[in-house]
């Protein structure tokens, strides 16, 4: 491994490119119905652009196990080997249905930083809660019940329960939540994929309109989201979720002993990253891949932890 610092000014540029890649390939599957061959089509033109970079790379949130994905899959070295020892965390792809079937907020994402800095967390659920930022530490906790979130996010805004909007994932398991939600007064978003944005959202609530987000996802989801977060501030709490014995070992396989530990933004990145994400499809946060004649246009907003800088990128390139 090389023993070069790891410049996080000197990347950003190399990670954006990373991401634009993916969301061009993928966004000519847009409304095609094929889920894998986007997320496939994302894959590959990702793998070859970070292969490009001069680092000393490692997919710590990746595909999956290397058993399950053949490329970008957790554990796989990526980069020229030359360069600084990174730890990074990617979703080619954050809503494959969301392509497939032409709806909004899908994102090519990817977030990198030194060794050691992410959790290498397990393909398994987290129970998720995020805010913006502005808050006191631990506003809202996950040991609180809904309501109680509710009730205290809208005492420390100054409104109503009606005045708060939560984004939560539109799955069976979240019935009970959104029950509950819906006494407190609290207006809903339910999203049908991609909670990495959906976290992201509450970093902006005057152009989102969402303020909390709650529910449970994938737990390599929760890093990524996390690692937005450490750029643009706000809080984000998560805690793993397992289902059967094969999960637990997951967990045990990742370094994982405390299975019941409520993992705090500083848990989850632990040093300072930078963070990339490209439309794939229209949302709140960028503008999707746009085809103007023979062109195709993309937005990556592109985010350092350690300045606290936010860039927007426009792409143009041939779509021939």
């Amino acid at each position: 491994m090389s023993d070069e610092i790891f410049s996080d000014r000197m990347l950003s540029l190399g990670l954006a490119r990373v991401s634009e890649a993916a969301a061009i390939a993928s966004a000519k599957l847009i409304g095609s119905g094929d889920e894998k061959a986007a997320d496939q089509a994302a894959v590959d033109a990702m793998r070859t652009q970070l292969n490009m970079l001069d680092i000393d790379g490692t997919i710590v949130i990746g595909e999956g196990e290397r058993d399950e994905a053949p490329m970008l899959y957790i554990g796989e070295k990526v980069g020229s080997g030359s360069g600084p020892g990174v730890d990074i965390a990617l979703d080619p792809l954050e809503g494959t249905t969301l392509t497939a079937k032409d709806m909004p907020n899908a994102l090519a994402v990817i977030a990198m930083g030194p060794k050691g800095s992410m959790l290498h967390a397990p393909d398994v659920y987290m129970d998720k809660l995020a805010i913006g930022p502005g808050f006191a530490p631990d506003l809202v906790t996950l040991d609180m019940s809904p309501t109680e979130r509710i009730e205290k996010l809208a005492a420390a805004k100054g409104c109503a329960p009606a005045g708060i909007m939560v984004c939560v994932l539109e799955r069976e398991r979240h019935e009970d939540l959104v029950k509950e939600l819906r006494a407190t007064g609290a207006r809903i978003r339910l999203i049908t994929d991609g909670d990495v944005a959906g976290v992201i959202h509450c970093t902006d609530p005057a152009k989102t309109g969402i303020d909390i987000y709650m529910g449970s996802g994938g737990a390599p989801e929760g890093v990524l989201a996390a690692a937005a977060l450490k750029c643009l501030g706000g809080q984000i709490q998560g805690r793993l979720t397992f289902r059967n014995d094969d999960e637990r070992g997951r967990a045990a396989k990742a370094g994982i002993t405390d299975l019941d530990q409520i993992y705090r933004l500083d848990d989850l990145v632990r040093n300072d990253v930078i963070f990339a994400a490209t439309g794939v499809t229209d949302g709140s946060i960028v503008k999707g891949a746009q085809r103007d004649g023979d062109y195709l246009e993309t937005e990556t907003i592109l985010m350092r932890s350690k300045t606290g800088s936010v860039r927007r990128l426009s792409y143009r390139q041939n779509n021939l």
